[in-house]
């Protein structure tokens, strides 16, 4: 591996990634293919990004355990009851990154790794480190941060974003949780399941509005069910740290005290990398077009930073992409309808592909849709999975268009519904598939079949 001061007077590459999240993936496939690389990030010990640090690989690995103690609870097969232990599985969670960090600087051997704050100044021209590095292509891959909505002091002691979560040594006492997206579902499901006192605010009246009504409703029940208190139509006007912990001031004029306050209202793209006209923002992010080329020709930005779907394998197959058609592979377009969304809440997780029920209902094209419900299946009751729905969608001739899931590892089970929409698989053919039992799987294979 080559240090930038090793490099210092070689000003020119073929390619330079800003950002080491996911974009570190297409450095390696551009490296391997005897590209000069350069990938610079303002820390490179983070290399891997936010996912691998703080986000998706901690957070699931903090729902798997909390789905463990959930599962020993709410069973009388098991009489213990012990609490999860923060330091130690801080202590695991360490190790995991730790070598997942260093297997990718392994990967990035043949690559100039650079460390320092990027600025695109000028086409082709970035300045780093008091120094400019000049590339024939440039990828930006610079991720997002938390939103913090005004009023809200965030001060990562009471008032905190999932950052501060993921280095929690201890469970606190009470937690709210303002925001109804994927982080705020997720964890107000691990700190629900791990017996801490959790609230859950949000802005609307309908829990999860965009998925099927059924999903939706089971989603509300579960949460429910793991002792989570719903505060629906509430907006924090105000909230700050206090010796009591967090106090929250609703707009209604009510407030309550939490030890934390979580704030997970989104997320917003980091843009500060653009320095020069020649590349547009807009609200969303980084201006790209449909092979995420940005206003300057052979710039390109993948991942959060672009605002077209923060996902960190949706940024893995865009940089991917946009590699791939740089060495002249020819790769399809990407059809971001495509990419599997889901969110890890307990004991069910959420999974959707394609088009959903609700996106389908604003069209004007005649749909069909198969629901199946999983309490029909023994297995469902042995994995805390009664309420689980499987929902699978076809167009006016019958081909698949779209599945929503909620069952345990819906993630998972969704590959298979992902796999028939890219295959342009006709519900014919489907109905043809048979899945093992007894699994959750065979009830997307009795979806298939009522179609």
């Amino acid at each position: 591996m080559q240090t930038f001061t090793e490099m210092q007077r070689i000003k020119m590459y073929d390619i330079c990634f800003i950002g080491g999240g996911l974009n570190y993936a297409g450095a390696v496939v551009a490296a391997k293919a005897g590209m000069s690389v350069a990938l610079i990030d303002r820390n490179l010990n983070l290399l891997g990004g936010t996912c691998l640090h703080r986000g998706c690989i901690p957070s699931k690995m903090f729902l798997h355990y909390g789905y463990l103690g959930y599962a020993t609870k709410a069973t009388s097969i098991f009489s213990r009851e012990d609490l999860l232990d923060m330091s130690q599985l801080q202590l695991e969670k360490r190790r995991l990154i730790e070598s997942s960090n260093k297997a990718i600087v392994r990967q990035c051997k043949d690559i100039t790794l650079i460390e320092g704050d990027a600025k695109v100044t000028a086409p082709h021209e970035i300045s780093v480190v008091n120094e400019k590095i000049e590339a024939a292509y440039v990828v930006i891959g610079t991720g997002s941060k938390p939103f913090i909505p005004d009023g809200i002091t965030y001060d990562g002691k009471h008032i905190i974003t999932s950052d501060e979560v993921m280095m929690m040594s201890s469970l606190p006492q009470s937690i709210a949780i303002y925001g109804n997206g994927a982080i705020g579902l997720e964890m107000a499901s691990f700190f629900a399941a791990c017996g801490v006192k959790t609230t859950l605010i949000y802005l609307f009246e309908e829990l999860f509005e965009k998925a099927h009504p059924s999903i939706s409703s089971s989603m509300q029940k579960q949460l429910k069910s793991l002792g989570v208190i719903l505060m629906p139509n509430s907006k924090i006007i105000k909230a700050k740290s206090s010796d009591e912990g967090a106090l929250i001031t609703l707009e209604d004029g009510s407030s309550l005290v939490a030890e934390k306050l979580l704030v997970a209202t989104g997320r917003h793209a980091n843009t500060d990398v653009v320095a020069c006209s020649q590349i547009k923002l807009n609200e969303h992010g980084i201006e790209t077009d449909e092979m995420f080329e940005t206003t300057a020709p052979d710039h390109f930005a993948i991942g959060d930073c672009n605002g077209k779907i923060q996902l960190a394998h949706a940024a893995r197959a865009e940089v991917l992409n946009v590699v791939n058609r740089l060495l002249n592979r020819k790769p399809s377009i990407l059809n971001l309808d495509y990419v599997v969304k889901f969110i890890h809440t307990l004991p069910m997780s959420y999974a959707s592909v394609g088009l959903t029920r609700s996106t389908l209902e604003k069209s004007d094209e005649p749909f069909k849709e198969s629901v199946v419900p999983l309490n029909a299946f023994t297995y469902s009751h042995i994995h805390h999975a009664k309420d689980g729905i499987m929902a699978v969608y076809t167009d006016a001739e019958n081909f698949i268009v779209g599945a929503e899931i909620l069952a345990p590892n819906a993630e998972e089970l969704i590959s298979t519904a992902a796999m028939a929409l890219t295959g342009e698989l006709s519900a014919a053919l489907a109905k043809e598939t048979i899945l093992a039992h007894p699994t959750f799987s065979e009830a997307l294979e009795r979806a298939f079949f009522r179609l």
